[in-house]
């Protein structure tokens, strides 16, 4: 099966703790991100949740690693509509005093083949990008104003 790893990066004016809260704190989380259900920073950790859009699909993750305002790695499946598991992965790298580089990297996602085309690679695309590059700094640019 080929790789359909998506790979989204930004350049952030803001610090990496700072973002690095709006990646890891279930509250912040909500404003730009999903309603995480049973999150807790810590290693193992399995939290889920659904897209806010109204479709039922279950995102379950379970966290690998942590390095603080560095990176997060976790699983992410949806079990009761594939088998497949894929990694997401939030690496941080300081450019320079408060210019933060984000990237995001979704690999496995070609695991999802057998759940149809509302897993395909095209839609987790568009909704990286949505996420990463208008969510995320927006939502940040908001912080940072009030």
């Amino acid at each position: 099966m080929k790789d359909q790893t998506i790979i989204q990066e930004i350049t952030l004016n803001i610090s990496a703790e700072k973002v690095w809260g709006a990646l890891t704190d279930p509250d912040k989380m909500k404003d730009w991100y999903f309603d995480v259900q049973n999150y807790s920073l810590e290693q193992f950790n399995e939290f889920y949740f659904y897209e806010p859009n109204g479709t039922n699909f279950k995102h379950v993750c379970r966290i690998l690693e942590i390095m603080p305002q560095k990176r997060i790695r976790y699983t992410w499946k949806y079990p009761d509509y594939s088998d497949g598991i894929s990694v997401v992965s939030w690496q941080l790298s300081t450019v320079k005093k408060n210019v933060t580089h984000v990237k995001l990297t979704h690999s496995g996602v070609e695991n999802f083949a057998d759940a149809g085309s509302d897993l395909s690679r095209d839609n987790f695309v568009a909704g990286w990008k949505e996420i990463v590059n208008k969510a995320l700094p927006a939502y940040l640019k908001k912080q940072m104003v009030g």
